[in-house]
């Protein structure tokens, strides 16, 4: 199985997109050990060299949902900026969610809907009151139910009452896949900075990113 999780540094300052880079490297070589695979889908790069402002990774494996789930909430790289000297905040903030890539398609067959004759009133309907011709279509699968009575044959009623099924099931497809793409980008503002669910450190070789160098030590005097 597989899962996408996407992490994103929100609004914050470029240390959570240099945060993000470095927790999405701690996060695939945790993957390794885990004997999962990961793979970037999207990157959104940030100002700097080698920072993120977002990132949708999919991790693949026989345990990939524990494992994501153990990577998701608020997540805290802390460590001393790498871009600005003197100040006193080592606490970055990235947020990571699971997200659904895309929305299962529902399959429309005939042999999933149930037609029934009937009967309905309205001014010049007698004739098709006494032969039933009006159709009652259900699409079992999804529940939705259509009534068709606008034709004196009961085939064309049949036919209608089809397509108008087909056109409600491909209407809420695309309400659902609207409301997954929507829900996806307010990931980026949910970032709750605090209370971490999980806090990373750096090793000696993740302190300074591509494009920073780290301050040069003062010489010392003799005296």
């Amino acid at each position: 199985m597989s899962v996408h999780l996407l992490m994103s540094a929100g609004r914050g300052p470029q240390e959570c997109a240099w945060a993000l880079s470095r927790l999405l490297r701690r996060l695939e070589a945790d993957a390794v050990r885990h004997q999962l695979r990961t793979r970037r889908v999207e990157t959104v790069p940030g100002d700097r060299p080698d920072t993120y402002r977002s990132v949708l990774v999919e991790i693949a494996g026989a345990d990939a949902a524990p494992f994501a789930a153990s990577w998701t909430g608020t997540l805290c790289w802390q460590a001393a900026s790498p871009y600005r000297t003197g100040t006193g905040r080592k606490n970055w903030y990235v947020t990571a969610r699971p997200i659904r890539v895309d929305t299962p398609r529902t399959a429309f067959s005939e042999a999933d809907v149930d037609m029934v004759a009937c009967r309905t009133g309205g001014p010049g309907g007698q004739h098709r009151n006494k032969a039933s011709t009006a159709v009652r279509a259900t699409h079992r699968p999804s529940g939705i139910v259509v009534v068709v009575d606008t034709e004196r044959q009961f085939s064309l009623n049949r036919r209608i009452a089809l397509r108008l099924l087909r056109q409600r099931i491909e209407r809420d497809d695309e309400a659902l896949a609207h409301a997954a793409a929507t829900a996806r980008w307010h990931v980026h503002d949910e970032l709750v900075r605090g209370n971490p669910t999980r806090t990373e450190r750096p090793e000696t070789s993740d302190q300074h990113p591509a494009g920073s160098r780290p301050a040069r030590p003062q010489a010392r005097r003799h005296h």
